[in-house]
Protein backbone atom coordinates (compact mmCIF):
# COMPACT_ATOMS: atom_id res chain seq x y z
CA UNK A 1 0.00 0.00 0.00
CA UNK A 2 1.38 3.42 -0.99
CA UNK A 3 0.24 7.01 -0.64
CA UNK A 4 0.36 9.26 -3.68
CA UNK A 5 0.08 13.04 -3.41
CA UNK A 6 -1.41 15.01 -6.30
CA UNK A 7 -0.24 18.64 -6.27
CA UNK A 8 -1.12 21.58 -8.49
CA UNK A 9 2.31 23.15 -8.87
CA UNK A 10 2.00 26.91 -9.35
CA UNK A 11 3.82 28.97 -11.95
CA UNK A 12 7.37 29.95 -11.00
CA UNK A 13 7.87 27.21 -8.45
CA UNK A 14 10.62 24.58 -8.52
CA UNK A 15 9.70 20.88 -8.54
CA UNK A 16 11.91 20.31 -5.47
CA UNK A 17 11.92 21.12 -1.77
CA UNK A 18 15.09 23.21 -1.48
CA UNK A 19 16.74 26.03 -3.38
CA UNK A 20 19.81 28.13 -2.58
CA UNK A 21 18.57 31.07 -4.67
CA UNK A 22 15.45 31.84 -2.66
CA UNK A 23 12.94 30.71 -5.30
CA UNK A 24 9.58 29.18 -4.38
CA UNK A 25 9.76 25.41 -3.76
CA UNK A 26 7.38 22.58 -2.95
CA UNK A 27 7.90 23.10 0.79
CA UNK A 28 5.89 26.33 0.40
CA UNK A 29 2.72 24.39 -0.45
CA UNK A 30 3.03 20.82 0.92
CA UNK A 31 4.35 19.88 4.34
CA UNK A 32 4.45 16.06 4.16
CA UNK A 33 7.89 14.77 5.24
CA UNK A 34 9.90 12.24 3.25
CA UNK A 35 8.17 12.55 -0.12
CA UNK A 36 9.73 13.17 -3.52
CA UNK A 37 8.39 14.15 -6.94
CA UNK A 38 7.84 11.43 -9.51
CA UNK A 39 9.13 13.43 -12.47
CA UNK A 40 9.16 17.17 -12.67
CA UNK A 41 7.63 20.29 -14.17
CA UNK A 42 9.68 23.24 -15.33
CA UNK A 43 9.84 26.38 -13.16
CA UNK A 44 7.67 28.25 -15.66
CA UNK A 45 5.13 25.44 -16.14
CA UNK A 46 2.07 24.71 -14.02
CA UNK A 47 -0.13 21.81 -13.16
CA UNK A 48 -0.11 18.24 -11.92
CA UNK A 49 2.90 16.93 -10.03
CA UNK A 50 2.83 13.51 -8.35
CA UNK A 51 4.77 12.90 -5.12
CA UNK A 52 5.29 9.86 -2.88
CA UNK A 53 7.76 8.24 -0.49
CA UNK A 54 7.56 4.94 -2.43
CA UNK A 55 10.67 4.62 -4.61
CA UNK A 56 9.24 1.81 -6.73
CA UNK A 57 6.12 3.85 -7.43
CA UNK A 58 8.24 6.87 -8.41
CA UNK A 59 10.10 4.65 -10.87
CA UNK A 60 6.92 3.23 -12.39
CA UNK A 61 5.40 6.67 -12.86
CA UNK A 62 8.46 8.48 -14.19
CA UNK A 63 10.28 5.79 -16.20
CA UNK A 64 9.65 6.40 -19.94
CA UNK A 65 9.44 2.63 -20.51
CA UNK A 66 6.09 2.60 -18.72
CA UNK A 67 4.81 5.27 -21.14
CA UNK A 68 2.44 7.07 -18.79
CA UNK A 69 0.68 9.53 -21.11
CA UNK A 70 0.94 13.14 -19.99
CA UNK A 71 -1.77 15.63 -20.93
CA UNK A 72 -1.05 19.34 -21.28
CA UNK A 73 -3.22 22.36 -21.94
CA UNK A 74 -1.06 24.76 -23.91
CA UNK A 75 -1.73 28.39 -24.75
CA UNK A 76 0.19 29.30 -27.88
CA UNK A 77 0.81 32.43 -29.91
CA UNK A 78 -1.55 32.70 -32.87
CA UNK A 79 -3.86 30.00 -34.16
CA UNK A 80 -2.16 26.86 -35.53
CA UNK A 81 -3.44 25.68 -38.90
CA UNK A 82 -4.77 22.19 -39.51
CA UNK A 83 -1.46 21.44 -41.22
CA UNK A 84 0.53 22.50 -38.15
CA UNK A 85 -1.63 20.37 -35.86
CA UNK A 86 -1.29 17.42 -38.23
CA UNK A 87 2.51 17.77 -37.96
CA UNK A 88 2.34 17.46 -34.17
CA UNK A 89 0.10 14.43 -34.50
CA UNK A 90 2.55 12.77 -36.85
CA UNK A 91 5.71 13.75 -34.96
CA UNK A 92 8.18 16.59 -35.53
CA UNK A 93 11.95 16.56 -35.77
CA UNK A 94 13.67 18.37 -32.89
CA UNK A 95 17.40 18.70 -32.21
CA UNK A 96 17.32 15.46 -30.21
CA UNK A 97 15.38 13.53 -32.85
CA UNK A 98 11.85 12.78 -33.98
CA UNK A 99 9.06 12.99 -31.44
CA UNK A 100 6.53 10.23 -31.09
CA UNK A 101 3.09 10.98 -32.52
CA UNK A 102 1.04 13.14 -30.14
CA UNK A 103 -2.68 13.40 -29.61
CA UNK A 104 -3.66 17.02 -30.28
CA UNK A 105 -6.97 18.84 -30.27
CA UNK A 106 -8.09 22.45 -30.11
CA UNK A 107 -9.60 23.79 -26.87
CA UNK A 108 -12.16 26.56 -26.86
CA UNK A 109 -11.91 28.84 -23.79
CA UNK A 110 -10.77 26.19 -21.28
CA UNK A 111 -11.55 26.86 -17.63
CA UNK A 112 -8.16 27.61 -16.07
CA UNK A 113 -7.13 29.48 -12.94
CA UNK A 114 -5.68 32.96 -13.49
CA UNK A 115 -1.90 32.96 -13.61
CA UNK A 116 0.13 35.22 -11.34
CA UNK A 117 1.63 37.21 -12.88
CA UNK A 118 -0.65 37.09 -15.93
CA UNK A 119 0.66 36.68 -19.46
CA UNK A 120 1.59 40.00 -21.03
CA UNK A 121 -0.65 40.66 -24.00
CA UNK A 122 -0.48 43.48 -26.52
CA UNK A 123 -3.46 44.88 -28.37
CA UNK A 124 -4.15 42.81 -31.45
CA UNK A 125 -2.25 39.75 -30.21
CA UNK A 126 -4.07 36.48 -30.73
CA UNK A 127 -3.58 33.24 -28.89
CA UNK A 128 -5.27 29.86 -28.76
CA UNK A 129 -5.31 26.71 -26.66
CA UNK A 130 -4.37 23.16 -27.56
CA UNK A 131 -4.58 19.92 -25.62
CA UNK A 132 -1.43 17.89 -26.31
CA UNK A 133 -0.94 14.34 -25.03
CA UNK A 134 2.56 12.83 -25.23
CA UNK A 135 4.01 9.54 -24.03
CA UNK A 136 7.63 10.64 -23.68
CA UNK A 137 9.34 13.25 -21.54
CA UNK A 138 12.18 15.11 -23.19
CA UNK A 139 13.40 18.37 -21.71
CA UNK A 140 10.88 21.17 -22.44
CA UNK A 141 9.42 18.97 -25.15
CA UNK A 142 5.98 20.51 -25.55
CA UNK A 143 7.42 24.02 -25.74
CA UNK A 144 9.90 22.92 -28.39
CA UNK A 145 7.15 21.16 -30.36
CA UNK A 146 4.92 24.24 -30.53
CA UNK A 147 7.89 26.47 -31.39
CA UNK A 148 8.78 24.05 -34.19
CA UNK A 149 5.40 24.63 -35.85
CA UNK A 150 5.75 28.42 -35.45
CA UNK A 151 3.48 28.90 -32.43
CA UNK A 152 5.55 29.45 -29.27
CA UNK A 153 4.04 28.42 -25.95
CA UNK A 154 2.76 31.23 -23.73
CA UNK A 155 1.40 29.08 -20.91
CA UNK A 156 1.66 25.37 -20.17
CA UNK A 157 -0.50 23.44 -17.68
CA UNK A 158 -0.16 19.68 -17.14
CA UNK A 159 -3.66 18.36 -16.48
CA UNK A 160 -3.07 14.60 -16.24
CA UNK A 161 -0.42 11.91 -15.81
CA UNK A 162 -1.79 8.51 -16.79
CA UNK A 163 -5.03 8.04 -14.81
CA UNK A 164 -4.37 10.88 -12.37
CA UNK A 165 -6.15 14.18 -13.01
CA UNK A 166 -5.53 17.77 -11.93
CA UNK A 167 -9.27 18.50 -11.75
CA UNK A 168 -10.50 20.11 -8.54
CA UNK A 169 -7.11 21.45 -7.44
CA UNK A 170 -6.34 25.17 -7.47
CA UNK A 171 -2.70 26.27 -7.72
CA UNK A 172 -0.92 25.31 -4.49
CA UNK A 173 -3.54 22.75 -3.44
CA UNK A 174 -2.99 19.00 -3.08
CA UNK A 175 -4.82 15.80 -2.20
CA UNK A 176 -3.70 12.29 -1.35
CA UNK A 177 -4.76 8.89 -2.64
CA UNK A 178 -3.99 5.49 -1.15
CA UNK A 179 -2.93 2.91 -3.72
CA UNK A 180 -3.71 -0.65 -2.67
CA UNK A 181 -1.99 -2.21 -5.71
CA UNK A 182 0.69 -0.91 -8.11
CA UNK A 183 -0.62 1.81 -10.44
CA UNK A 184 -4.22 1.35 -9.28
CA UNK A 185 -6.37 4.13 -7.94
CA UNK A 186 -8.56 3.69 -4.91
CA UNK A 187 -12.32 3.96 -5.30
CA UNK A 188 -12.97 5.78 -2.01
CA UNK A 189 -13.00 9.59 -2.00
CA UNK A 190 -9.58 11.26 -1.66
CA UNK A 191 -8.53 13.22 1.38
CA UNK A 192 -9.67 16.83 1.40
CA UNK A 193 -7.47 19.31 -0.41
CA UNK A 194 -5.29 21.68 1.55
CA UNK A 195 -3.82 25.02 0.67
CA UNK A 196 -1.21 26.93 2.57
CA UNK A 197 -1.15 30.70 2.34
Amino acid sequence: MSTLYLLHKPYRMLSQFTDDQGRATLKDVIDVPGIYAAGRLDYDSEGLLLLTNDGELIHRISDPRHKQPKTYWVQVEGEPSDTAIAALRKGVTLKDGMTRPARVRRLIDPSVAPRQPPIRERAGDRSSWLEIVISEGRNRQVRRMTAHIGHPTLRLIRTAIGPWQLSGLAPGQWRSETLHAPMKRRSTPPRASRRRS
